[in-house]
């Protein structure tokens, strides 16, 4: 792995079931279990998921017209089973209105493949939800067995 391809953050306990997300960038993300304000850390996958599919949409469309409203809405039902805690099926659902005209005509006919383009090959956060990805645990460095 090569410093260019790495992607991290850290994370800090700031109080009771409370975390502060810093990026290498020093951007901040606020993160508790869902009695406050703060995302919940499902809400920050979800959030990631729609942000970088829209990521892609947006580059892929806006070539062609921009966009007069861009929005996802992005849920799934938290499940509690034989597997464990996880997310059941996560649902995208893009809202997107392009201006009247041939160059809106054009970036809703490529909605779709961009779309599709996206969700299989594009958008690294939901690839990685999609595929099985190792998720490997360690205490100061050393591997939990």
């Amino acid at each position: 792995m090569t410093e260019s391809n790495l992607r991290s953050v850290s994370l800090a306990r700031t109080g009771p079931y409370t975390f502060e997300a810093v990026n290498s960038r020093g951007a901040r993300l606020v993160l508790g279990e869902g009695d406050s304000s703060d995302f919940t850390p499902i809400e920050a996958l979800l959030a990631a998921a729609a942000a970088c599919s829209a990521m892609d949409v947006d580059h892929i469309t806006s070539r062609r017209a921009v966009p007069e409203s861009f929005e996802v809405a992005v849920s799934a039902p938290k499940l509690r089973d034989e597997l464990g805690n996880h997310l059941g099926e996560i649902e995208l659902d893009f809202r997107v209105t392009f201006p009247p005209g041939a160059d809106g005509d054009r970036a809703r006919d490529i909605l779709g493949r961009a779309l599709a383009q996206s969700r299989d090959r594009l958008c690294t956060v939901s690839r990685t939800v999609q595929l099985p990805t190792p998720v490997i645990y360690l205490i100061d460095g050393e591997a939990v067995e």
